[in-house]
């Protein structure tokens, strides 16, 4: 068995699988979406933030190393070897710093009909009404090519600044190419509104409205906004940020007074609401309101309507990677 000085392994496992392909295997390298890649050889497997996931294989790792072991079979010090051999004809190089420009976001092309993204969100439970009302308003389509779900964030204006990519019966999730976080899908109130309601995602958002509506109330009458994207507070709670969305929606909405936390019943959840009452601004009264049952507001809303577990798991593959 051949050594391999510790140092050497420690470079090895230090090296991320984007920068791995980018520098030693670009062929292989195809852009998914933003700043989402895949391969041509595994078009499931998907790199993001760091991190890669083979959904079809339902694995996953952050290094390089991890990437040759898992998915190409290579034993570890063959991995290591192979790492450390490319690096030492051609060192990693760092792409220079991309200049700041606007983002100009890429939307999918829509689909002629939106037959199984409706049949997607009617299995979730959600009203009838309210999907047609965001259909018609273009705030949520299928798209043509991979039939996903386009969840649409608007800026004041009305101009689309934000697109929520979500398999149908697959465990894709992704943003559209130039998405600006700052806006993500929201149903902002009719008139005027002195509250805003915040929630994880545009399903847990639309379950809120149905259930709102269920109640004979008016799921108009006050605003509702999604995150896009799991909020991840700081380690010191006091050093968080208040998410970029919510900071947006309180500038282009002044009037709002009462933030309703509408976030998950797990850690994460519980821990991001924490989080945000310790942030926002003294001026703003914080209401925690996690769903009555379930995980979260879709689980609350499925368990009124009787959706069964089966029938949830196979409407959405994966739900705990669709934020």
């Amino acid at each position: 068995m051949p050594y391999i000085a510790p140092e050497v392994i420690q470079e090895a496992k230090q090296m991320d699988l984007l920068t791995y392909l980018k520098n030693y295997e670009p062929y292989e390298l195809v852009r998914f979406s933003g700043n989402v890649y895949t391969t041509k050889t595994h078009d499931s497997l998907k790199i993001s933030n760091g991190k890669w996931m083979w959904w079809s294989r339902g694995i996953g790792g952050r290094s390089a190393l991890d990437y040759l072991i898992k998915v190409k079979g290579y034993a570890f010090l063959d991995a290591v070897q192979m790492i450390a051999g490319q690096a030492a004809i051609e060192p990693p190089v760092s792409p220079p710093a991309e200049k700041s420009i606007e983002k100009k976001l890429l939307l999918p092309k829509p689909n002629r009909c939106h037959t199984k993204v409706v049949s997607y969100l009617k299995g979730r439970g959600i009203d009838a009404d309210i999907i047609q009302f965001c259909i018609q308003s273009g705030q949520i389509y299928e798209s043509e090519s991979y039939h996903n779900a386009v969840f649409i964030g608007r800026d004041r204006e009305g101009n689309p600044r934000y697109a929520a990519l979500r398999g149908i019966g697959t465990d894709f999730i992704g943003d559209a190419n130039g998405s600006d976080k700052n806006y993500s899908f929201s149903i902002p109130a009719v008139g005027d509104s002195g509250i805003v309601h915040l929630f994880e995602s545009a399903i847990d958002l639309l379950s809120y409205a149905t259930l709102q509506k269920m109640e004979g109330q008016d799921w108009r009458e006050e605003h509702l906004l999604s995150l896009a994207g799991v909020y991840q507070p700081a380690r010191e709670l006091g050093r968080s940020k208040v998410p970029a969305a919510l900071t947006q929606f309180l500038k282009d909405y002044p009037d709002i007074q009462k933030i309703g936390l509408h976030l998950d019943n797990d850690q994460a959840g519980r821990l991001a609401a924490k989080a945000i009452q310790t942030v926002l601004p003294g001026m703003y009264q914080t209401l925690d309101q996690p769903p009555p049952q379930g995980k979260d507001y879709n689980d609350c809303l499925c368990i009124k309507r009787g959706i069964g577990v089966t029938r949830r798991r196979k409407q959405n593959k994966g739900r705990s990677y669709e934020r």
